[in-house]
């Protein structure tokens, strides 16, 4: 392997920010990717709600399908239009567009005109998970980045695992609107906050035209395979539905990656992924979303329908998955930025996931609060040093004027390995949902129960009677355990990739640095 660098140096001239600026740059663009995460799961426990208001069941899954859809599409397309067009524009008409999105929803009056205005809202969204870390390799020297990844880290667990939380709250004391209007005052905050601060509208040395043709490729393979992996479930895997959109996804893919090779300007440069640190760090982000947000996003299924906790109960039970992101993030930031290096820390953080599913893989009926609690604390403390601090080797791996582009990769790359993670497990819990029920009621469900109360909501199961209520709990408890066991092996995989990722030295603001432009493996 050959590898060709160049020398920069990095002084306080490039980040001119004093520490009070940047910290309320920070709070910006923390807000405002709070926002964006928080926007995937925060619907969840509102949908009964939604429904009863607006009806028309059958479209239910499209309001989460819609916002994770276009939310997930755009986060790649971001980083190329911020190198053109400058990181402060990109980021500000982001945030206009996420909160369209949001007043939209909130005035919606009918499940369609819902499911449209959180397209809006997830193509805002997509950009506000992308450019606020982009930013901050703007406007922070590498080595002090581990600091703030810590923080945004932590920002994008505790709004993902706290979403359910939160949008209950509003459903039980408020209105289901009111998930939709929260955005609106924070939205502005963060939109003015970036305008006063951030004067300098970052942009790529290099300028070139956007391409079109190929974010539109982009988009559209996106779109296609999540939604094969979104709906498969209820058109049936082998149906012509199911096939159909897989061949469309797979033509989709091979076009993208043929006209990104011949494109004089790609969305997504092929020469980043010549860059083996970037490469290995993009694997192990998608490994680490697919592991990790596709397994735990399962556990108030445990919680709820198993414990028999109520969804607010079951919501603050998961605060030791939030407690734990937390201190990892943070403590990682913190001693990345003392020690200027960061591969010890998602190889930490993987080797703890993993050990953490495999406790909750033994979870059943008869385990204590004590012991789970503890395994969402190691779990999450785990993912806290893996999320960010794999961006930031993104980001440290390639020249500056990449930046954009490797960030929004990778966050592309986090955002498909969690989309791929909740339809895969969600197959699986499913399939061995229905596998034990068939199993548990071989000859149909007792006198007197319909066959759709054993998998209603947990209130329905919960007043069934025992002769039917304990099977059903049983049945759960096998798809939950199955559920996690699968993710057992991905984090393993995630972590001993993690072990083959390349540390480079993080400069600091008056460090003369070798930034590898390039990596290309031998002919």
């Amino acid at each position: 392997m050959t590898t060709s660098s160049t020398t920069s140096p990095t002084t306080s001239a490039e980040f001119p920010l004093s520490h009070r600026q940047i910290m309320v740059v920070v709070f910006g663009l923390m807000t405002a990717t709070m926002l964006g995460a928080l926007d995937q799961t925060i619907v969840a426990t509102a949908l009964p709600t939604i429904v009863g208001d607006l009806g028309s069941l059958d479209q239910l899954p499209w309001v989460v399908t819609a916002y994770l859809l276009a939310s997930t599409a755009s986060t790649a397309v971001y980083g190329p239009i911020s190198d053109i067009y400058g990181r402060k524009r990109t980021y500000q008409a982001a945030i206009l567009i996420f909160l369209l999105g949001s007043i939209l929803c909130g005035l919606a009056q009918s499940m369609p005109q819902l499911i449209g205005a959180r397209l809006i809202q997830g193509l805002g969204g997509g950009g506000l998970l992308t450019m606020g870390f982009a930013i901050i390799g703007d406007v922070i020297p590498p080595r002090e980045r581990g600091r703030y990844a810590g923080y945004f880290g932590a920002v994008f667990g505790i709004a993902s695992v706290a979403g359910p939380l939160v949008g209950g709250f509003f459903v039980e004391n408020l209105t289901w609107r009111g998930i939709f209007y929260i955005n609106i005052p924070l939205g502005f905050i963060a939109f003015i906050t970036i305008s006063r601060v951030l004067k300098k509208n970052v942009t790529s040395d290099v300028k070139s035209r956007i391409d079109l043709l190929g974010a539109a490729l982009l988009i559209s393979w996106t779109v296609a395979l999540l939604l094969w992996l979104e709906r498969s479930r209820a058109w049936g895997w082998g149906s012509p539905t199911s096939l159909a959109v897989l061949a469309l996804a797979l033509v989709l893919i091979a076009a993208f990656i043929r006209h990104e090779t011949v494109s004089e300007a790609p969305i997504l440069p092929t020469r980043i992924f010549r860059n083996r640190v970037f490469t290995v760090a993009g694997a192990c982000t998608f490994l680490g979303g697919l592991g990790l947000f596709g397994a735990i996003i399962y556990m108030p299924i445990y919680l709820q329908i198993v414990k028999g906790q109520s969804p607010t109960l079951a919501g603050l039970h998961m605060l030791p998955i939030i407690t734990g992101l937390l201190i990892g993030s943070i403590s990682s930031g913190r001693l990345i930025t003392r020690w200027g290096r960061y591969k010890a820390f998602p190889i930490l953080g993987f080797a703890m996931s993993g050990i953490a599913m495999t406790l909750l893989s033994r979870i059943d009926a008869d385990t204590s609060a004590t012991y789970y609690s503890l395994a969402m604390l190691l779990l999450g403390y785990g993912f806290g040093n893996t999320t960010q601090v794999l961006v930031l080797a993104a980001q440290n791996a390639v020249e500056r004027k990449d930046i954009g582009v490797a960030t929004s990769t990778a966050t592309f790359m986090r955002q498909m390995g969690g989309t791929f993670g909740i339809a895969v497990f969600g197959s699986i819990l499913v399939g061995t949902l229905t596998t034990s029920l068939a199993a548990a009621f071989p000859t149909g469900p007792p006198a007197g129960v319909s066959a759709d109360r054993l998998t209603g909501s947990p209130a329905v199961i919960q007043q069934l009677p025992d002769a039917a209520r304990l099977p059903v709990i049983d049945s759960f408890i096998n798809a939950i355990q199955t559920t996690f066991t699968w993710a057992i092996p991905v984090l393993v995989a995630a972590f001993i990739l993690s072990l083959f990722l390349k540390e480079i030295r993080l400069a600091g603001r008056d460090d003369v640095v070798a930034t590898p432009v390039e990596e290309s493996a031998p002919a």
